[in-house]
C-alpha cells in the first residue's frame, strides 16, 4: 500500500508541476493563482497546500528539477578529465536544453532567477550556492591542472561565466542564434576568449585607459 501512495504522491505532484508550466507560459507567473493551478490539474486547491506552500515554492521545484538534470549531465559526461572551456559547455548547454523544452516558460525562469521581484528566500540561496558549487569544482579542477592561474575570485568567475550564458540564452530567444549548435559555438568562443583574454599584455587591475595606452 505504501508503495501505491508515493506512487499517487508523484502523480500528484507532476500534475501540479506540468499545470504550472502550462498557466506560467500562458498567463506568467504573477497572474496564475494557486486555485487556477488546482482547477488545470484537476484537483483541490487544499490538495495543493499539502505539496506546495507557496506558488515560490512551485517555482523552486523547477529550479531544483533544473539542478538535478545538470548534475546529471556532469556526472555522465565521458571526461571528467576534459578541458575546462568543454566542461562548461557541458553544464551551460545542459541549462540550455531544460529551459527551452518550453520556449515561454523557460524564459519565466530564468528571468525569475536571474531577475527576481523579491529578495531569495533560503531555499533559493541555498539552490544558488548548489549551483555555484558545482561551478567552484571546475574551476578548482581547472585550476589544479593549470589551466587557469590561481587567486582568482570563486564566486566573481563564476558569476561571470553565467552571464555568459545569459547572453548566449538571450540570443536564442532574440532569434539571433537559431539552433543548439549555434548556441554551443557562440558560447565556446565567448569562453575561450575569456579564458584566454583578449589583451596583448595583462592589464593592471587598477590601471587607467591612459596608463595602457
Amino acid at each position: 500500500m505504501s508503495g501505491l501512495r508515493e506512487t499517487k504522491k508523484r502523480s500528484t505532484r507532476q500534475a501540479i508541476l506540468a499545470a504550472a508550466v502550462e498557466l506560467f507560459a500562458a498567463r506568467g507567473f504573477e497572474r496564475t493563482s494557486i486555485g487556477d493551478l488546482a482547477r488545470t490539474a484537476g484537483i483541490g486547491k487544499g490538495t495543493i497546500y499539502g505539496y506546495f506552500r507557496t506558488k515560490e515554492e512551485i517555482f523552486l521545484a523547477f529550479c531544483e528539477d533544473e539542478l538535478d538534470f545538470i548534475f546529471r549531465s556532469l556526472a555522465e559526461e565521458s571526461d571528467p578529465a576534459a578541458p575546462l572551456v568543454d566542461r562548461l559547455l557541458n553544464l551551460f548547454l545542459a541549462q540550455f536544453r531544460y529551459a527551452t523544452r518550453n520556449r515561454e516558460f523557460g524564459r519565466i525562469l530564468v528571468r525569475e532567477i536571474a531577475f527576481p521581484a523579491a529578495a531569495a528566500s533560503a531555499r533559493a540561496r541555498d539552490l544558488d550556492a548548489r549551483y555555484l558549487a558545482a561551478l567552484g569544482e571546475l574551476l578548482a579542477a581547472a585550476c589544479a591542472r593549470g589551466e587557469i592561474a590561481p587567486g582568482y575570485d570563486p564566486f566573481l568567475t563564476a558569476a561571470h561565466l553565467y552571464a555568459l550564458y545569459l547572453v548566449a540564452l538571450s540570443g536564442w530567444y532574440t532569434g539571433y542564434l537559431t539552433s543548439e549548435d549555434e548556441v554551443e559555438n557562440s558560447l565556446r568562443t565567448v569562453l575561450l576568449q575569456t579564458l584566454n583574454g583578449l589583451g596583448l599584455r595583462p592589464a593592471d587591475r587598477f590601471a587607467t585607459a591612459k596608463d595602457l595606452s
